[in-house]
């Protein structure tokens, strides 16, 4: 029974104002490296076998920060890298809200249907992440393998952990190190946890964002 613990980075300045990241490799704030670490706790009594990650910093380091406490090398695993925002990416919220009014609004009630200006779409995102979830299934039979990636890599994963279209993109919470459960039992993705945050419990945090 392979099983998959995935977890979101942890929190970055551009995260704390609402800034569009996408590709731009934007590393971990204070909190980030605080929310990593706890995550680390959290799991080191676990059996992690093997650790990838998205090429980008912020997730790299969120591995590094959980694969401490178990001597494992995190490996980067560009499938896992996270959606190309296009023109969107650098840009806050407000100013998308306002600038790609239309476009936002679409996005904010059929995500499935969006292309990013010279960006990505949900269905390229989920295509390139699910083939890295197969491949590392492939590499580690019934092993524990962490993952770490983004938001919208880890949503579009979720939904087809889960049997879902991209058409619930929204309806799948990921905050900052959310960690994901999911077993393989024969040929069906058994659901463990999803979002799950106790690590964080001691930490004085605003309400929840999911962004």
């Amino acid at each position: 029974m392979t099983q998959i613990i995935l977890v979101r980075h942890g929190q970055t300045p551009w995260n704390k104002d609402k800034i569009f990241r996408g590709t731009v490799d934007v590393p971990l704030n204070d909190q980030g490296r605080e929310e990593a670490e706890l995550a680390g706790e959290w799991l080191q009594k676990e059996k992690i076998h093997a650790a990838y990650s998205s090429p980008l910093s912020r997730a790299r380091d969120t591995a590094a920060a959980i694969c401490g406490h178990h001597k494992l090398q995190v490996a980067d695993l560009p499938g896992l890298g996270d959606i190309n925002y296009g023109e969107w990416q650098s840009l806050p919220l407000t100013e998308v809200k306002q600038v790609y009014s239309d476009l936002y609004h679409q996005y904010e009630t059929a995500p499935q249907t969006v292309r990013f200006p010279r960006g990505e779409t949900l269905e390229e995102v989920r295509t390139r992440a699910w083939a890295a979830v197969e491949e590392v299934v492939q590499r580690h039979p019934d092993e524990v393998v962490l993952l770490a990636a983004h938001r919208a890599v880890n949503k579009v994963l979720i939904a087809q952990f889960i049997g879902l279209d991209n058409s619930h993109f929204w309806r799948i919470g990921q905050d900052t190190t959310a960690i994901n459960r999911f077993h393989l039992v024969g040929d069906t993705w058994h659901i463990i946890t999803v979002n799950d945050i106790c690590h964080l419990r001691s930490l004085k945090r605003g309400a929840y964002v999911d962004f």
